[in-house]
């Protein structure tokens, strides 16, 4: 009898939240420190040009369950949980393919997920044989602080109120943000960068990585198995611990400014802001490090593909912008690396790839046809082949775009996109979607020049290629 672990590979998924593709240590332009990511870069392939199926957590995270572009993928905001009928790729790895999935960190895939303080409420539901899923970040402190007790509401709070650090966690949310008790506000301060007072084994994404070192101690070794860590950082607010606080200031980095940024903000502040961001970013690398250590200890690193992505990116100031939403390439944009048997080493990607087709590549690694979905294998990309697109697609709310890896085309960004720091309005629906694609002017940028310049006057040929592109990603049947 053949053993089920030789036959299909073990997959580590790391997922991070709100980091940048030119935020690692393979940019020479960043002084990022991420020697982790850049071994794993080492021994596999690096996509400089990767992105999300749509810049914000949970349509993002929703199109990857899923295998659906973000118009079909049932979330189109934070504010919309997934269809629970809509089957999920974890799903079928362990009902059709015999895979043991295992998942910890920030699950956002439904508002109320989990509903209790173990971490394990719905795992069976949601696919899974084993985890523990907490709240998002910042949903963490609004729950406990609507809870009249200031009760802890998931895993990571309960585990902050066994360590009698949860008070500490909340005050600091109110001195860095309109957090409070009356009004909780979901606009943390963005310029806020003074270290939090947990201590260091207390920090989210330390919790996360425990978590995920005991599950994948816990794997079974006679039977293939599936690890999705979602950790919870860089996510704002750029609160790091003491520790890393001084990674980037004891001696002090220079990181680049923000790109034609018109923010009342100051050259000095932002740089404080990238030092944060920074050590967000080198915090995550080094928890990567002690699951790739794992991983070799149990003798699996030959036998398993470890992916490593973030859902979407962070506009840190550049074109006057913070966070996501936007159809930039820092708030597009994604890492990834790929490495695994198979994977040619030290192999750099230049060209366009989509997250999305993450679904369908590893469902293809565990023997399953992804059917009736809009995600695409990768794993003859991975082997050394080409991509499986020549365009790349994404959106949000009203906007959807188009990438072939030089050229951008845009259509019905409106400027109230242009946000500060709130989240302007995701759930719009698609008629209203189609009339403002319609009515406004097309935008298109050669990415390489400039994200500001719009070319599409000049460029009406290339416009209308790239909007035949865009109409057949939108409009296509799928099944």
């Amino acid at each position: 009898m053949s053993d089920p672990a030789a036959s299909k590979p073990n997959i580590l998924f790391l997922l991070t939240d709100q980091q940048r593709p030119d935020w690692t240590g393979m940019n020479p332009d960043v002084p990022v420190r991420t020697p982790n990511l850049e071994r794993l870069a080492n021994r596999g392939t690096w996509f400089t040009e990767a992105i999300c199926p749509s810049p914000v957590c949970n349509p993002c995270r929703a199109s990857l369950a899923s295998g659906m572009e973000y118009d079909r993928c049932g979330v189109p905001g934070n504010d919309v949980d997934y269809p629970l009928d809509r089957p999920t790729y974890y799903q079928r790895l362990r009902d059709d393919a015999g895979y043991h999935v295992m998942g910890c960190g920030k699950f956002d895939l439904a508002s109320q997920f989990p509903l209790d303080l173990t971490g394990d409420s719905g795992l069976e539901r949601w696919g899974y044989s084993a985890g523990v899923f907490n709240a998002a970040k910042n949903n963490t402190i609004l729950r406990v602080l609507a809870d009249p007790e200031h009760e802890p509401q998931d895993p990571y709070t309960a585990y902050l109120a066994e360590e009698g650090h949860l008070e500490t966690h909340l005050e600091d949310y109110r001195r860095r943000s309109s957090f409070g008790d009356a009004a909780p506000s979901e606009d943390p301060d963005w310029t806020a960068t003074f270290p939090t007072p947990l201590p260091q084994d207390a920090y989210y994404d330390e919790w996360i990585t425990g978590n995920a070192e005991h599950l994948l101690g816990n794997a079974p070794e006679d039977e293939p198995w599936f690890l999705e860590v979602n950790f919870q950082n860089p996510h704002h607010p750029w609160d790091v611990t003491e520790e890393m606080y001084e990674w980037y200031r004891d001696p002090p980095v220079a990181f680049p400014s923000p790109v034609e940024s018109n923010l009342d903000v100051s050259s000095a502040v932002h740089q404080e802001v990238r030092r944060n961001y920074a050590a967000m970013v080198e915090h995550i690398d080094r928890c990567v490090g002690r699951l790739l250590d794992r991983l070799s200890a149990r003798g699996e690193r030959e036998n398993t593909i470890v992916v490593f992505a973030s859902d979407h990116g962070e506009m840190l100031g550049d074109h006057g912008l913070w966070q996501k939403l936007a159809p930039h390439q820092p708030s597009i944009g994604v890492p990834l690396v790929v490495a695994g048997p198979k994977v040619p080493a030290q192999r750099v990607v230049d060209d366009p790839v989509t997250i999305l087709d993450l679904h369908a590549t590893f469902l293809d690694y565990a023997g399953l046809e992804a059917s009736h979905v809009d995600s695409r294998s990768m794993r003859e990309c991975f082997r050394g082949g080409t991509p499986p697109r020549d365009v790349v697609y994404t959106g949000l709310a009203s906007w959807r775009l188009v990438y072939d890896g030089q050229y951008k085309l845009i259509e019905g960004y409106e400027p109230e996109h242009r946000h500060g720091a709130s989240y302007p309005p995701m759930s719009v629906p698609p008629a209203v979607a189609l009339r403002r694609q319609a009515e406004r002017a097309p935008i298109l940028f050669e990415v390489a020049n400039s994200e500001s310049r719009d070319i599409a006057a000049k460029e009406e040929k290339r416009v209308a290629d790239l909007h035949e592109e865009l109409v057949a990603i939108r409009d296509a049947p799928v099944g």
